[in-house]
């Protein structure tokens, strides 16, 4: 006798329910941003019909040209000098044995969990305790210090992966050590390097905190910016620059996963 199979009834679990309500709560409302972005009325709580003019706008605000400039400086600066020096921080705790190494290298990775607002604060009583005059060097020396640590963590992990006979076989084969670094052991890297270098590039444009406690006069950056014009209310051209900005830092940090992801099954693959 043969029983026909019952037909699969689609169930939902409370699991489905609560991540839907999580991405919901998530998405939502940069879904809403848009929208409004596009808004013609001045006030996005009236809607007065579809429009560019506040995207077209941003083109001519001079104020916000020069805070971009800024942030890219800032970033640009902080991130070419993190990506060195946290190379070097993460070669050398891989590859070499000093006393307090372990102590070292807790240390080194405290600014991924300590919030923004110790780190602001602890900066700004340093500098004032030294007698230097906050300006827009002293929030690069406040954005190295978390994108180092950023990019070490990136290149620490690419380096538990690497063949650790590599550099031995070209010492072997004649080589020096800096030849041995830079002709097999940062090519290596530089998919990592790379990676951890454009998530350091967003989270730098992306900083209010710490730019706002170690800014001086004539340094705005480009969240300082926005904050300081939604005190008064969120405008259309705010909501059309959060637009431009959320693009922008999608696309660079799925990009930063693709070359990850690329450089990873490369090296399964060899």
């Amino acid at each position: 006798m043969n029983i026909a199979p019952s037909a699969a009834k689609p169930s939902f679990s409370w699991q489905f329910v609560v991540t839907l309500l999580m991405y919901g709560f998530m998405y939502i409302p940069i879904l809403i941003l848009a929208f409004y972005s596009f808004n013609a009325e001045r006030f996005s709580a009236n809607w007065g019909g579809f429009s560019l003019r506040w995207y077209v706008s941003l083109l001519n605000d001079s104020r916000i040209q020069s805070a971009l400039l800024d942030s890219l400086r800032v970033a640009f600066t902080a991130v070419a000098v993190s990506a060195v020096l946290g190379t070097m921080m993460a070669v050398g705790l891989a590859k070499y044995r000093f006393p307090g190494k372990g102590l070292y290298r807790g240390i080194s990775y405290l600014p991924l969990i300590i919030p923004d607002i110790a780190i602001a604060v602890a900066t700004l009583v340093f500098l004032v305790s030294i007698g230097l005059s906050l300006n827009i060097w002293t929030i690069i020396a406040a954005h190295i210090v978390f994108c180092l640590a950023y990019i070490a963590v990136v290149v620490s992990t690419r380096l538990t992966g690497l063949n650790p006979h590599l550099e031995e076989a070209a010492l072997d084969l004649g080589a020096t050590p800096l030849q041995a670094f830079m002709k097999v052991l940062l090519p290596e890297l530089m998919p990592a390097i790379f990676s951890g270098c454009l998530l350091a590039f967003v989270l730098s444009m992306d900083d209010l905190l710490i730019a706002s406690f170690t800014a001086g006069d004539g340094a705005n950056t480009l969240p300082m910016e926005i904050f300081s014009r939604v005190k008064t209310g969120v405008k259309p051209d705010i909501n059309a620059l959060s637009v431009i900005l959320i693009l922008v830092s999608g696309f660079l940090a799925f990009l930063s996963e693709y070359i990850r992801f690329r450089s990873e099954r490369r090296r399964f693959r060899q």
